[in-house]
């Protein structure tokens, strides 16, 4: 059973818990996302298989997870990016948030978010137990479908955009 580590606010760990326990107890635990750009400086979405335990069929970042009890949230991300999208590259930290999300299914996401960026220009193999579809879209583009579409994204999706979208437009400014 996977385990996730607990944390407070301050994402300093305080214990651990199997996976669906924490998300039904809705307790905050540690996570990470993902958001890897091709050279032409589009973003890479995929959209969850159906038979995920919660949001299945909703577009989101490239990829995300949460790390394993000693494991660096660093090398957690990518390890998921390899598990679910079929390739690594590095990784940078840009910043994390917490955010809490119910379900109509009965859980509760309660996370620590870290976020990650990073470039990749290669070949795509998503595992399909994961992944249903992928695509790069321009940043633009992904405000307008959240404004235009918005259940088909998912709950943290539409708090880390936003931020990650802030973050880039202060990296063009720098």
């Amino acid at each position: 059973m996977e385990q996730l580590i607990l944390v407070n606010e301050l994402d300093e760990a305080i214990g651990t818990m199997e996976k669906m326990e924490a998300h039904r107890s809705a307790l905050l635990h540690r996570a990470f996302s993902v958001f890897v750009f091709n050279s032409q400086g589009q973003l890479l979405l995929q959209q969850r298989a159906a038979e995920k335990y919660h949001c299945g069929g909703m577009w989101t970042n490239t990829c995300c997870s949460h790390p394993r009890p000693k494991e660096e949230t660093i090398a957690a991300a990518s390890r998921r990016l390899q598990e679910e999208m079929g390739f690594t590259t590095p990784l940078k930290k840009v910043f994390d948030f917490v955010y809490k999300a119910t379900f109509s299914n009965g859980l509760t996401e309660y996370e620590f978010d870290h976020v990650f960026i990073g470039y990749y220009d290669g070949p795509i193999q998503p595992d399909p137990a994961e992944v249903a579809d992928f695509k790069y879209l321009e940043v633009e583009q992904i405000q307008n479908l959240i404004t235009q579409q918005p259940q088909e994204y998912t709950p943290w999706f539409h708090i880390a955009f936003p931020k990650l979208a802030d973050w880039l437009s202060w990296q063009q400014v720098a």
